[in-house]
């Protein structure tokens, strides 16, 4: 029997002091849902979950044998250090904003206990963005050309002001003239400056495993801009092929970052001319909730799977999915 602590930051009690911004909460219950399925398809696997008291109604925890209610006037993290204790595997999900995914594998780490995620090394290369951008360029691998906004030097044309670690969209920022530029520029090393490319918004679901990568889906994303932000609106799973072009962007950022465990997102911008690398997800994406529906696979088994060796991937179903992320 393994015992398997699951916790989804923004569902599990990460924001129990405060409002719940809505918009993650629903990403995060999409993720937890399905890792829940997931493993209550596997046997000799005993769950405990966190999960934030107001979202009681919006989760089916069915399959879950131990279920750690977080209250407001809980220590969140604490609470996440104590049911650790008694764990022998770790599944956590969070932003890498703030350094909180990273704090929790270093926490998982610290314990002795079996992360079924990257580890602590290959988030803090992966969610920093400006590290990232280095480790991609220094393997020759297409990717959006970064600086540190305190160091940034700006041509004519439209540009993004992004946190250096942030999630998703979340204060990223449209700059589409040099007057928006000169008015909204951070100068902080805490964010970073990227020309605006436009192309095609993709991702891909993969698995990595010290190197070696197996591509699962390729997702398109549909975004909206908003005040100058972009706003995730959908995602459709499994949008097309697994070509030879997916499979080599997934098995360059293998290379590039082995210390990359489990299931990973890639986002990616397709011009006409090629496809570039945008970000890496050292964790679960929200495409993952679909992936069983998509592609009839286990993501959570194939995870298992990697502790050992090679995941044994057989897809039974080919079918596109769309996630509605924002109304």
């Amino acid at each position: 029997m393994m015992r398997v602590l699951v916790f989804e930051y923004i569902t599990g009690g990460g924001c129990n002091q405060a409002a719940l911004p809505s918009s993650l909460a629903r990403e995060g219950c999409l993720m937890l849902q399905a890792l829940l399925a997931d493993f209550s398809a596997l046997p000799a696997i005993e769950l405990t979950v966190m999960l934030d008291s107001r979202l009681l109604a919006e989760v089916d925890t069915r399959a879950v044998q131990h279920l750690a209610i977080i209250s407001p006037e809980q220590d969140t993290e604490a609470e996440f250090a104590r049911l650790l204790a008694a764990a022998d595997a770790v599944w956590p999900i969070a932003p890498e904003s703030d350094g909180v995914l990273l704090r929790l594998c270093l926490a998982v780490q610290a314990q002795g206990k079996r992360l079924l995620t990257s580890p602590a090394a290959a988030v803090a290369v992966t969610g920093d963005k400006y590290q990232a951008y280095r480790r991609l360029q220094q393997h020759g691998i297409a990717t959006v050309a970064t600086q540190l906004a305190d160091q940034a030097m700006f041509a004519p044309g439209e540009w993004l002001i992004k946190p250096i670690d942030g999630a998703g969209c979340g204060g990223t920022y449209i700059l589409p003239t040099q007057a928006a530029l000169a008015k909204h520029i951070i100068r902080s090393p805490r964010f970073i400056i990227q020309p605006h490319l436009h192309g095609e918004k993709t991702s891909l679901s993969c698995l990595f495993r010290h190197g070696e990568s197996w591509l699962l889906s390729v997702n398109l994303q549909g975004f909206t801009v908003c005040d100058h932000q972009y706003v995730l609106q959908d995602i459709i799973v499994n949008d097309r092929p697994v070509t030879s072009a997916y499979q080599q962007v997934a098995a360059q950022v293998a290379k590039a970052c082995p210390e990359l465990w489990g299931y990973v997102g890639i986002d990616l911008i397709e011009t006409p001319e090629t496809i570039w690398v945008l970000e890496i997800n050292p964790r679960l994406t929200s495409s993952f909730a679909a992936l069983r529906s998509a592609l009839g696979i286990n993501v959570a088994e194939l995870v298992l799977q990697l502790l050992h060796g090679s995941p044994a991937i057989t897809v039974s179903t080919d079918q596109a999915i769309t996630l509605t992320l924002h109304s």
